[in-house]
């Protein structure tokens, strides 16, 4: 077997080691005894190798006591074997050990076996369910024993909490005390315990979720995590959290927040991608790292430095790793930033040199979300690379942003809006050089702007917020609260100046002139702040040492005093002690750390405050009640009101007497809180009944106004309805036993506002009585020869005046809501409008005057059913201009029966008119007939005269003389009829023409047939 240097089974063990150890073992270890024994002795299984003092030394059994914090490199066989070359890779494991054993079982349990055997689906399908839940239920007991001890197993309990190591996640933090809470024998270990996870426990949940969360989820999560910190830091019942433990909750939470970051941004191909499509998360990553660092700096540089009862003691945290990956992130997003703004900037034609492709070449094969020592010179350079190929674009760019500043040069606010726009690239070396004399003007603003701040700054300093020159007024806020915002808002102001030179102009000559005189501009400021504290501190001091001040409350002090002189309830718990928990908490949040005096005061404030929060509610409505309630209605609360008076009198059954006045005390909790209860009761059982008579109070407000605008003479339904409404009110209240005697002063207020609603449509009725009075219908009719209203004229004047009596005697009717018994003022009502009554029989009578002119109207209408038309005819009409003439008159006499209304309305009066224009149709067309029959008679005259001389003519005509006697005769007969013809022509010629007037006015077959002029010539 070879020996010393030359055996490969020694070369293995002792390179491996030195490798381990960053040491080159000594050739000497090649021999040593421990070695060969483990090489060469098939039944020695273990070689461990651990370090002390810089030298190695070899054992063939681990030794690993608690207080041996160094760490162990074992090699150990899987079965009994000698070592060879062969075998060598086979038969032998390495195994480090750091520290504690039982922590590096439990990291290797965790990290590796149970991941492979639990998890991957080809050895999870091997291995039996029972081994797997004993394996599960291992990792959870190391990790308890590993979070309990750290890697101390053997060390007392007592420093158990300084001991971190087993401390890798926020969950491991989160069980830990969980698990202390179970575990701790004393109740205040248990109770400080569960206080703590408590605390935790909105944020237990989304750290053990932590990847399943959206990165804006993520970023509130920061919040919740700085404030869930910051209140088990700040809490005083208990003992205070450790600040070893809180470092490393702060780096295991910044350590969790930086994989979360990388997991979620690694499959962006964050140099190949548009840069829009990933900016926000981005944005986002950069967001939450950077958040988390500012909170721990703020919190352990801050807050709890300045927080009396338990002070940060070390320096400034700030979790560095998570702090250098946000620097990383946020210098991957300027250099997208300054890409994607040089080819907007660029003219197109250029736009070709800056193709993602070549610009980022550098980076090909780097991951930016790797950040480590290692990879750090790496990424150096090809930021370096990158910045070599960007510079001429860049000289390219400089003239673009020149003009665009000259162009805004004049104008301070646009001027650094531009700087800021684009403050990625104007940081760039080329463009900064280029931006010389820009870069010295916005250097000049700045200072004008801060110099700016600084005069209004003296000229308010000294006066009152919200006065003319004093400090701007903040919403809510107390007065040194709002003095020292004011302030800080002015210190943020010039901060930001500060930044913004130091980010673009601090190359400049002028730069140093201006950040000394912003330096010492904020120590001013700062100055003013603490002063304004300081001043406040004071005040307060003194306050505390005043018992009269209001601010210094005593636990053994009355609760509250019943002044005998006004009646007033007042409670010894000061608005000033309201506002000085407030002013306390705001300059808390501000940092500012509270004297151990005031915030004690504070705290004994805040101790009873939601007391007596709740006794000024109570003690407000004890001495505003009879402000609240109705003045009518308090004989109905008379009842309620002596019970709540007589809790507030008599606290308690059996107390203690000062004075002769019962106590009770800020310093007994529970009779307070008994005390309360009551006094709410109490106060509540007036409130309600208060609020219930209140709405029934305004309900009855909305009927009456409501009944105020119903005429009372066309709706007195509603009118009735109405009332009856109010009366079942009373009467439902009665019900519930509110007693009828109590509400005699309700029921009367009552009744005079329905007395004014009453009385207003009282005197609106009577007003337009005439027109609202209800319809009375009447017929215009003509009979027995004279016009004659139905029902009669005197039978409708008694009915409207019947009407009008029942109008006027309402008053005398109505009861209101009066109960039986009561004196009703109604009926007065008559006698204070009796004025009115002269008008309304005054419209009365005009009312019937215009009655009787509408009959009067028809009078000559009717003329004719009142003479003998057929006498009347016969005496008047001879010739046919008569007759013609008749016709024409009786045909417009008939359009303008058409144009007679059928209805007509006086006031409430409607006359139907249509029974006396059916009378007039029919007058016309009698008339029209008796024309038409005189005519026709006229006519039969005529031709009756002509039928007749015809008829004579043809018979003297026909008879033929036989004699002389005859012949003379015949022709006497003859010169007789030639006589008598001349008389005969007119009688044709009148017969002809009324003839033609008939056949006009009555139809072609209604003229009558006659002899023609031939047949009478």
């Amino acid at each position: 077997m070879p020996h010393g240097s030359d055996d490969a089974r020694k070369r293995f063990i002792l390179t491996t080691t030195g490798n381990f150890y960053g040491i080159k073992p000594s050739p000497s270890l090649t021999d040593s005894p421990e070695l060969n024994n483990f090489l060469d002795d098939g039944n020695e299984f273990v070689l461990s190798i651990s370090r002390h003092d810089g030298d190695l030394h070899l054992s063939n059994k681990i030794e690993a006591s608690g207080e041996n914090r160094e760490k162990v490199l074992v090699f150990f066989k899987l079965y009994p074997t000698v070592i060879t070359e062969d075998n060598l890779h086979h038969s032998v494991l390495v195994s480090s050990m750091l520290e504690s054993p039982i922590n590096t079982l439990y990291q290797a349990l965790r990290q590796v076996f149970a991941p492979v055997l639990l998890k991957d689906e080809r050895w999870r399908s091997a291995f039996d369910p029972k081994l797997a839940a004993l394996l599960s239920e291992l990792e959870l007991g190391l990790g308890s024993v590993v979070r309990q001890s750290g890697d101390h197993p053997s060390a007392k309990k007592g420093r158990s909490e300084e001991d971190v190591l087993g401390i890798l996640t926020p969950s491991d933090e989160f069980q830990y005390w969980e698990d202390l809470a179970e575990s701790a024998e004393k109740n205040s270990s248990r109770e400080r315990a569960l206080y703590i996870t408590e605390q935790f426990k909105p944020i237990q949940k989304e750290y053990g979720g932590l990847d399943g969360l959206s990165m804006p989820d993520v970023v509130d999560l920061v919040e919740q995590s700085k404030d869930s910190l910051d209140d088990v830091w700040r809490q005083t019942d208990l003992d205070p959290y450790p600040e070893t433990r809180m470092v490393r909750l702060m780096d295991v939470i910044g350590g969790a927040l930086g994989r979360y970051v990388q997991k979620k941004l690694s499959s962006l191909k964050i140099f190949e991608e548009p840069f829009i499509s990933m900016r926000e998360n981005l944005r986002t990553g950069v967001s939450i790292c950077e958040q988390w660092v500012v909170a721990c700096e703020h919190l352990t540089g801050q807050v709890w430095k300045r927080h009396a009862p338990h002070p940060w003691r070390g320096n400034k945290h700030c979790p560095q790793t998570l702090h250098c990956l946000a620097k990383r992130l946020d210098e991957v997003v300027t250099l997208r930033i300054v890409h994607e703004k040089l080819l907007r900037l660029l003219p197109a034609g250029k736009q070709q040199a800056l193709t993602s492709d070549r610009v980022f070449e550098p980076f090909s094969g780097l991951n930016p979300l790797h950040y480590n020592p290692y990879t750090e010179p790496l990424w150096t350079a090809a930021v370096a690379q990158f910045e070599r190929l960007m510079a001429p674009s860049e000289q390219e760019v400089a003239g673009r942003l020149k003009s665009y500043i000259a162009d805004v040069q004049d104008n301070p606010q646009q001027l650094l809006q531009v700087f800021q726009k684009h403050k990625e690239l104007i940081r760039r070396p080329t463009i900064s050089k280029e931006l010389q004399s820009e870069r010295e003007t916005l250097l000049a603003r700045l200072l004008d702007y801060s110099k700016g701040l600084k005069t209004d700054f003296e000229s308010r300093c000294h006066g009152a917020p919200g006065d003319k020159s004093g400090p701007f007024i903040g919403r809510n806020l107390p007065e040194v609260v709002n003095k020292i915002v004011w302030v800080r808002q002015l210190i943020h102001k010039v901060e930001d100046s500060v930044r913004i030179a130091e980010a673009l102009l601090s190359d400049l000559s002028g730069f140093k002139g201006f950040l000394h005189f912003c330096d010492d501009l904020l120590e001013v400021l700062r100055a003013y702040e603490q002063e304004q504290f300081e001043d406040w501190s004071r005040d307060i001091l003194s306050g505390l040492a005043d018992p009269k001040s209001g601010i210094s409350l005593q636990a053994s002090n009355r609760v509250m005093d019943l002044d005998h002189v006004d009646g007033r309830l007042k409670i010894q718990y000061s608005d000033r002690l309201v506002s000085l928990l407030r002013e306390v908490r705001q300059l808390s949040a501000l940092g500012f750390p509270i004297p151990a005096k005031i915030q004690q005061a504070a705290n004994t404030a805040d101790k009873f405050y939601r007391q007596a929060i709740v006794l000024k509610q109570v003690a407000h409505f004890y001495n505003t009640i009879d402000q609240q309630m109705i003045p009518s209605q308090r004989p109905m609360m008379l009842g309620l009101a002596l019970a709540f008076e007589q809790v507030i009198k008599n606290p308690r059954s059996q107390s203690k007497e000062s004075g002769g006045k019962l106590q009770i005390t800020w310093d007994n909790p529970k009779e307070l809180e008994v005390y309360i209860a009551k006094l709410q009761s109490a106060a509540e059982k007036l409130s309600t009944e208060n609020r219930k008579l209140r709405k029934w109070h305004t309900d009855f407000i909305d009927k009456v106004v409501t009944l105020m605008n119903v005429d009372l003479l066309r709706q007195q339904h509603r009118w009735k309805d109405g009332l009856q409404d109010l009366r079942t009110g009373f009467a439902t209240l009665e019900a519930q036993g509110f007693r009828s005697d109590d509400m005699r002063a309700w029921r009367q207020h009552w009744n005079h506002q329905l007395y004014k609603a009453l009385e207003h449509q009282y005197q609106t009725g009577l007003e337009a009585l005439n027109k609202n009075l209800p319809e009375i219908l009447i017929d215009l009719t003509f009979k027995q020869g004279r016009l004659q209203f139905r029902p009669p004229f005197e039978e409708v004047r008694a009915r409207y005046f019947r009407e009008m009596k029942r109008f006027i005697s309402i008053p005398n009717q109505f009861k209101g809501v009066s109960a039986q018994g009561e004196e009703l003022i109604f009926s007065i009502m008559i006698d204070r409008n009796a004025t009115g009554f002269v008008t309304i029989f005054s419209k009365a009578e005009d009312l019937f005057s215009r009655l009787q002119a509408i009959q009067h109207k028809f009078k000559e209408w009717v003329v004719l059913g009142q003479v003998d038309l057929e006498k009347l005819v016969e005496k008047h009409l001879r010739s046919v201009q008569d007759w013609e003439r008749n016709f024409k008159a009786l045909k417009a006499r008939g359009k303008e029966s058409e144009r007679l209304l059928s209805q007509e309305k006086v006031d409430c009066i409607t006359v139907n008119c249509e029974p006396v224009k059916a009378v007039i149709d029919d007058l016309i067309q009698r008339l029209f007939d008796m024309l038409l029959s005189s005519l026709r008679k006229s006519i039969q005259g005529h031709t009756q005269a002509i039928d007749s001389f015809v008829s004579e003519s043809m018979e003297v005509l026909s008879n033929r003389p036989e004699s002389m006697e005859e012949i003379g005769v015949a022709g006497g007969r003859y010169n007789q009829i030639l006589a008598r013809k001349p008389g005969i022509l007119p009688q044709f010629q009148c017969a002809e023409e009324k003839n033609r007037l008939l056949r006009a006015v009555a139809g072609g077959g209604h003229g009558l047939p006659f002899l023609t002029e031939g047949q009478v010539g």
